[in-house]
């Protein structure tokens, strides 16, 4: 249960167009995950994607549902890879400027839906993931730590904090809030 589970649950309330983090398809995460040389080309990769699926998703109708995104990749994975020494000092300097330059082209979220849960449970969830996993389970509370500074320097009226610890499957309490903040139009 997660960020792609509570995207399906929401799916079947209401249409949104959709992007999700597609790790299969990023020709870089196998070969980050068996050497750390390739941290910057992921993680470039990872952000330009990111910012290309806005662009795509920004030019139809609908509202938008992202599970993560270019801000969530930036401040939470590409900090994690720089604390871990795969990305050097100039690295995540190149990867903040790219952040800084797609973001002036691409404006923020309106919303950001902030999923949160107590740390046994992420620790279990990271886990038994059956995919490749570049953040551990013993780096969620760096990666909670990093995610929390950027989540505090937003504009707290476009963030829904949503504890899903004891969320059941179909997520039907944060589904009820999310559809009421969207509704009240923030």
């Amino acid at each position: 249960m997660g960020k792609t589970t509570l995207m399906q649950a929401l799916l079947k309330k209401h249409e949104f167009a959709v992007a999700y983090e597609s790790h299969t398809e990023r020709p870089y995460q196998k070969l980050f995950k068996e050497d750390a040389k390739y941290a910057l080309a992921n993680q470039v990769d990872y952000l330009l994607t990111r910012a290309e699926q806005e662009v795509q998703l920004r030019q139809n109708d609908k509202m938008i549902l992202m599970d993560g995104g270019l801000d969530l990749d930036f401040y939470g994975f590409t900090r994690l890879f720089h604390a871990h020494s795969w990305l050097s000092d100039l690295d995540l300097d190149l990867c903040r400027r790219f952040y800084i330059f797609a973001r002036s082209l691409l404006p923020p979220a309106d919303l950001i839906v902030w999923l949160k849960a107590d740390a046994k449970i992420i620790t279990q969830r990271l886990a038994s993931r059956d995919r490749i996993n570049i953040a551990s389970s013993d780096d969620a509370m760096l990666l909670e730590k990093f995610i929390n500074e950027w989540i505090e320097s937003l504009d707290q009226e476009k963030v829904l904090k949503l504890d899903v610890s004891n969320e059941d499957i179909n997520y039907q309490k944060s589904i009820s809030r999310i559809m009421e903040k969207i509704n009240g139009k923030f």
